[in-house]
């Protein structure tokens, strides 16, 4: 059960600090948004380089862009652990997963909200990761999305029947009142945002959330 703390919510003028704060979690989740595939623009490949450098933890990120086909595999040659990218703006997802393991770091894709999973149960083998949006992307702080948690128990069920290590994991919403939901329904990877830095102690935070799935684990 890993937690994956989103610096989408952080403060951008102090990231490094804002990171050595996080440096129990497992992750750090750094969303890359370019305002075309959704209607944000955050951070790209020179902030992620400089980031690598100073993170206590991991980075995973999450690639809300166009063409990540293009642009996904200088993220893990950047030193990125984890690289995700929409398989909505992938053109060929099978090259470009292979493209990020090559590179050296974890390859997942993602779903939004109205993205099913069956079609793309194929790329399993492909991958280490299925993330399932609980939110819209392109915004934190918004209310997470009760009706996805079939959709996490689906790939879940597809990742028992395909077999290895895949994780899966939920982004959006995420706190201390929806987390065991999520590891209830066959997450294993946690990504919160305001629920660690909307708190005095992110620390702290991330220490509760670890205790609420610890629970919940997964075969």
């Amino acid at each position: 059960m890993l937690i994956s703390p989103s610096i989408l919510a952080a403060d951008f003028a102090n990231l490094q600090s804002e990171l050595e704060a996080i440096a129990t979690a497992d992750w750090a989740h750094v969303d890359v948004m370019d305002n075309h595939f959704v209607p944000n623009l955050t951070l790209g490949l020179p902030v992620v380089e400089a980031l690598v450098t100073v993170s206590p933890v991991p980075l995973d990120c999450h690639l809300m862009i166009e063409d990540p086909d293009r642009w996904a595999p200088g993220y893990a040659e950047a030193g990125a652990g984890s690289v995700t990218f929409h398989v909505e703006a992938a053109h060929d997802a099978v090259a470009t997963a292979r493209a990020i393991r090559a590179a050296g770091a974890r390859a997942a894709f993602a779903l939004k909200p109205g993205t099913p999973f069956g079609p793309y149960e194929e790329l399993l083998g492909e991958v280490d990761m299925v993330l399932v949006m609980t939110v819209e992307p392109g915004f934190g702080g918004q209310s997470f999305m009760s009706d996805q948690l079939p959709k996490v128990a689906q790939v879940r069920e597809a990742v028992r029947r395909h077999g290895g290590e895949l994780w899966v994991q939920v982004d959006g919403g995420v706190s201390a009142e929806t987390i065991e939901q999520c590891a209830e329904a066959g997450a294993d990877v946690f990504v919160a945002g305001s629920a660690v830095y909307g708190r005095d102690s992110a620390a702290d935070a991330v220490r509760e959330l670890r205790a609420l799935v610890e629970r919940h684990r997964h075969p």
